[in-house]
């Protein structure tokens, strides 16, 4: 099964889990609740639940839309930067309190990719090889663990920037995929969609049209900096061939 099957009915959707690390079951299921009470209309609404069954098994509506493609501009801009900001804010601070932490914390993360910062070799091609020696430098400030477990503004994480999660009709654009969700802080889940692989695949020009319709304080962008690196620097580090050169340049010139 891997890490789930998904089943599409006319009317719903049936996810069923192979995985259970990080209790993903019960975040998306979590998930799906919250969203629907604080903010009906975003998400799939939550059908039934059956988390202790084998394999365990969530059923939600089934969303119409199909996946953001890019170039991301225009309506699209707008409607990714009130989509990411509403899911982000619709749960009130004292339930928001609640939720467990995400799966994969920042600290987590770079703690990650120092280890595989450590044992990269270098590339055949330079910019690459540049690129990984200047993030190796970079990643590898004291100050960086110190800043990233500062708790930053609290917000409600989907735990995945893939941009095939944004389902969109032309009109209203709608979020899947719960899986790894929970409490977060918006600078590190704004860099996790920002950054996301799949977001400089679809449009040469990123989310450059959504981020500048957001509004940030001054603590939150210089935090924002800081988790596009390291999550920049996790995509060079995953990939290989001609995505890792174009990642390379997207290293380089965000640091």
């Amino acid at each position: 099964m891997g890490d789930h099957e998904i089943e599409l009915r006319h009317d719903v959707v049936i996810k069923r889990y192979g995985s259970t690390d990080h209790d993903r079951p019960q975040r998306e299921w979590r998930a799906l609740e919250l969203l629907d009470e604080y903010a009906p209309g975003l998400a799939p609404v939550p059908v039934r639940a059956e988390l202790d069954a084998d394999p365990p098994t969530v059923v939600m509506s089934r969303l119409g839309g199909a996946a953001v493609r890019g170039p991301i501009s225009g309506h699209l801009a707008d409607a990714l930067a009130e989509t990411v900001t509403r899911v982000q804010q619709a749960i009130p601070r004292p339930v928001l309190e609640q939720v467990p932490a995400r799966a994969g914390h920042p600290i987590e993360l770079l703690r990650q990719v120092r280890a595989w910062s450590a044992t990269v070799s270098p590339d055949r091609n330079p910019a690459v090889t540049d690129a990984l020696a200047q993030a190796a430098s970079w990643v590898g400030q004291p100050r960086l663990e110190e800043l990233l477990a500062q708790p930053g503004t609290p917000v409600f994480g989907t735990g995945d920037g893939n941009l095939a999660n944004y389902l969109w009709d032309g009109t209203d654009l709608r979020v899947v995929d719960f899986e790894y969700s929970g409490r977060s802080d918006r600078a590190f889940e704004l860099a996790e969609v920002i950054e996301h692989i799949s977001v400089w695949r679809a449009d040469p020009a990123g989310l450059t049209g959504v981020l500048e319709r957001l509004e940030l304080t001054a603590e939150e962008a210089g935090r924002l900096t800081e988790c596009r690196r390291l999550l920049a620097l996790y995509w060079l580090l995953r990939t290989r061939g001609k995505p890792q050169r174009a990642q390379a340049k997207r290293m380089l010139a965000l640091l």
